[in-house]
């Protein structure tokens, strides 16, 4: 699902034109962003959570040249899945194995 995506079935769940929806999409992607840049977590029960994890510099190589390079350390999101949400979505593989006749193998 894309970020419009997103907006057009919130405006279609609830009284919101798409504008509004837009806006509320907009406001709480901001608001999750700011909180993760001040290294906050972020908690919806039932979903997930996400958190910043800082990574310590380390060499790697560039992959044309082979050349050593040298990558600062950073802080980069993380998500860790809720039980719910991880239940729902294991639940409906099995749902689309059985609907579909398949066996809804990764190839």
């Amino acid at each position: 699902m894309t970020k419009s995506e997103l907006i057009d079935a919130m405006a279609l769940r609830s009284q919101l034109t798409k504008a509004r929806a837009e806006l509320v999409v907009n406001c709480v992607f901001d608001s999750m962003t700011e909180a993760l840049q001040r290294g906050e977590g972020i908690e919806i029960r039932g979903f997930g959570s996400f958190t910043v994890r800082p990574y310590k510099a380390y060499s790697g190589r560039n992959p044309r040249t082979g050349e050593p390079v040298t990558v600062p350390p950073k802080r980069l999101p993380f998500f860790k899945v809720g039980k719910e949400l991880k239940e729902l979505v294991n639940a409906s593989r099995i749902t689309h194995a059985t609907i579909t006749g398949g066996d809804d193998k990764d190839d």
